[in-house]
């Protein structure tokens, strides 16, 4: 098995129920850039791949046509070598001629990466695509895969189109980063075997991103790792963030600015929130931002308990952006050690424990299931009030609102030791409590459960306040 099949099993298996299957098949595979979509199509099919052709980014129509032309002579290998076609109705039209010149005995796969890399405007490559689909690869012996990181450009162009696409997608793979059980079975693969909170040091940092993942190296911390993979002169993610919104995004000016207001908001900015702080007029325009960003798992929404209608707040998500704002950028960097001078700074206190939150956001069936509410049916969301005559401004980090008249209330701390109850800080969860409780009305019984990275080491205001108690270890369980 290759390195990226590690937890891509499900993924792997449309990919070949399409192979299998006895009628032409259009596959869409979604997901954003390095999360290793181009690998996992090429390593599924190999050999079967009869036409592979990857888009390149803002060239013309005349380019991406001799591009066509030039891997379909690479594949075909003619003796005289094809032409390049004037448009794209016959560009498929040459594609649809070579096979039909052969006995298609195994179905064949036809790879077309990027895709929307390769339908610029005015092209007429979509039109020209939905008639080759629906005039000849619909019924033969072939699986048409298309592929693109602008997760939100396929859905509104591809898979919502109302014109020859409608409804002509026969599977779809929406190809996620990896969880930690699937970073540190990637890691174990290449036997570096770290522990783990060594694995959740690098995840804070890089992510479940597997072209990211591949920077780390065996008998290094993960100190060590993040030091020379963004803190060297030769860095490999010294300048990803520059290159990662404009690969993805038309326009991604507005993406970036959004991107960057969310990084200094741990708590999550409301859609009013955005608007007034980035000035932003109040559109559509605005909408189809925060839905592509959402789409490409570079935000995530969540609902403010008691608020399902107007209570959504948008949380960046993505680990790499969060890092490289927070430590890289507008920084004056030193060849070595500049991450241990970091994990002394009060920033790097307040980013950790931001990071952890994330993860935990990323694994709520991990906790859920921790908690033995597999059987039970719930909702997460957060909650935070601001100061009121009768009360102060609250957050709670996380909130399970059970179907058994139970909810569970989250703390989540990032520590490198156990965790430690004072007193106050037990007075300061009972307040909390008694906020929510205050102005939510609620009726349901309240837990407070402890999500920590090693544990909590008992004492008597422990024992008065918490009811659960969860250690990174959870976080690991396949979800």
């Amino acid at each position: 098995m290759n390195d990226f099949f590690v937890g891509r099993t499900e993924e792997k298996n449309v990919l070949l129920k399409a192979l299998q299957s006895r009628q032409g098949e259009l596959v869409a595979v979604l997901g954003r850039r390095r999360v290793g979509k181009t690998y996992l199509i090429r390593s599924t099919y190999q050999n079967r791949i009869g036409f592979e052709m990857t888009g390149v980014q803002n060239s013309s129509l005349k380019d991406q046509l001799q591009n066509f032309t030039n891997r379909l002579n690479f594949h075909v290998r003619p003796p005289i070598p094809f032409q390049c076609p004037n448009s794209w109705l016959e560009a498929f039209n040459m594609l649809m001629l070579h096979f039909n010149n052969q006995e298609l005995k195994e179905k064949v796969v036809i790879f077309l990466d990027e895709f929307p890399w390769i339908a610029t405007r005015k092209s007429g490559f979509l039109k020209a695509f939905g008639v080759f689909w629906n005039t000849w690869a619909s019924q033969n012996n072939v699986v048409v895969v298309i592929c693109g990181s602008a997760a939100s450009w396929m859905i509104q162009k591809v898979v919502r189109d109302k014109g020859g696409l409608h409804n002509r997608i026969t599977r779809r793979i929406h190809l996620a980063p990896f969880n930690l059980a699937e970073t540190k079975a990637y890691f174990d693969q290449q036997h570096f075997h770290f522990n783990n909170y060594q694995t959740i040091q690098l995840y804070m940092a890089l992510g479940g991103i597997p072209h990211y993942l591949k920077e780390v190296e065996g008998g290094q911390s993960a100190a060590e790792n993040i030091d020379r993979i963004f803190f060297s002169k030769s860095g490999f993610l010294k300048e990803e963030f520059a290159l990662l919104y404009p690969a993805l995004f038309e326009n991604a000016d507005l993406h970036i600015k959004i991107i960057r207001l969310l990084a200094e908001k741990w708590q999550g900015l409301s859609r009013k929130e955005i608007i007034d702080l980035g000035k932003f007029s109040n559109g559509g325009g605005l909408s189809k931002v925060i839905e592509e960003l959402e789409y490409s798992g570079f935000i995530m929404p969540f609902y403010t308990f008691g608020k399902k209608k107007n209570g959504i707040r948008y949380r960046l998500m993505d680990e790499y952006s969060i890092f490289y704002l927070k430590f890289i950028e507008n920084k004056r960097l030193e060849e070595k050690g500049m991450w241990n001078k970091f994990s002394q700074t009060q920033t790097y206190k307040i980013w950790s424990g931001y990071a952890f939150e994330n993860i935990c956001l990323r694994h709520i069936s991990q906790i859920k299931k921790a908690l033995n509410l597999d059987a039970i049916y719930s909702e997460t969301s957060i909650y935070r009030s601001t100061t009121s005559k009768k009360t102060k401004a609250t957050q709670i980090d996380m909130l399970i609102d059970r179907n058994d008249q139970v909810i569970n209330l989250l703390e989540l701390k990032f520590y490198n030791t156990d965790f430690v109850m004072t007193k106050n800080y037990a007075e300061e969860l009972r307040n909390k409590k008694a906020i929510f409780q205050e102005n939510t009305k609620t009726r349901k019984q309240l837990f407070w459960s402890l999500m920590t990275t090693f544990g909590m080491e008992e004492n008597e205001h422990s024992r008065s306040i918490i009811n659960n108690v969860l250690t990174m270890d959870i976080l690991f369980a396949e979800g």
